[in-house]
C-alpha cells in the first residue's frame, strides 16, 4: 500500500522506513524477526529495530547479538537497510551503550541509533561521541552509519552533530548513507534557517 501511494503521487524514489521490537526493546527474537519480515513483505526499504537493551543491562550480550542478526539476515535476503536503536537514555552509561554499539555492529547493523524517542532522554552529544568513536575504532565507517534521535530540534544542534562526525569520521563522512537525523522539529528550523516558510512543514520527519 505505501509503494502503491508514492508511485500514484508521483514520489517512488522516497524510501519506506518503520520500526519492529517498539519501543520496548523487548528479548523476544521469534517476535522481532517476525515482525521485521512482515515489514519487509509491506514494502520496506528500511527496517529499525529496538535492541533489547535491558537484557543487556542485565548482563544478557547474547540475545542483542542473535537478535540483530537474525534480523540482518532477513533484511540482507530483501536488500532492506537495518537500523539498530540501542537507547542510549535508558542504557546511561558509557560502557553499555559502547557494548550495545560493538555488538549491533558485529551482528551486521547498516545503521545505529541513539533513541526511539519514546523516553525520557533521547541523543545527546555525549552518546553521539561515544557512538561514532565506536564505529571509528572498529573500521566500518565505510558500513556503517549514525542517526541520532529525538532532542535535535534547531539547525544549530544539527550544525553540532555533524561537526562531532566531521571531527570523528571525517568530513565528508556525513552523507546520505552514513549519517540522518530523526527529529520531527528540526525540519521547520532548517526551513526558517534558509528562509522558507514554515507552514507546509507541520510535523515533518
Amino acid at each position: 500500500m505505501p509503494r502503491k501511494t508514492l508511485r500514484e503521487q508521483g514520489t517512488p524514489d522516497i524510501r519506506i522506513a518503520t520500526v519492529t521490537n517498539f519501543p520496548h526493546g523487548n528479548d523476544d527474537i521469534d517476535i522481532a524477526v517476525a515482525e521485521t519480515r512482515a515489514a519487509i513483505t509491506y514494502g520496506a526499504d528500511e527496517v529499525d529495530v529496538v535492541f533489547p537493551y535491558r537484557a543487556l543491562m542485565a548482563g544478557n550480550e547474547e540475545v542483542g547479538f542473535e537478535l540483530v542478526k537474525q534480523c540482518k539476515q532477513a533484511c540482507a535476503a530483501a536488500n532492506v537497510l537495518l537500523k539498530v536503536i540501542i537507547e542510549t537514555g535508558e542504557l546511561k552509561q558509557a560502557e553499555l551503550i559502547r557494548k550495545a554499539s560493538e555488538i549491533s555492529i558485529k551482528a551486521g547493523a547498516d545503521f545505529i541509533k541513539t533513541s526511539t524517542g519514546k523516553v525520557p532522554v533521547n541523543a545527546t552529544l555525549e552518546s553521539a561521541e561515544l557512538m561514532m568513536t565506536v564505529i571509528r575504532d572498529m573500521g566500518v565507517g565505510k558500513t556503517v552509519g549514525f542517526k541520532p534521535a529525538g532532542g535535535v530540534r534547531t539547525a544549530e544542534d544539527a550544525q553540532q552533530y555533524l561537526q562531532l562526525a566531521g571531527r570523528l569520521l571525517g568530513e565528508d563522512w556525513a552523507d546520505a548513507r552514513h549519517f540522518r537525523f530523526g527529529a520531527s522539529s528540526l525540519l521547520a528550523s532548517l526551513l526558517t534557517t534558509l528562509g522558507h516558510s514554515t507552514q507546509a512543514a507541520g510535523n515533518g520527519y
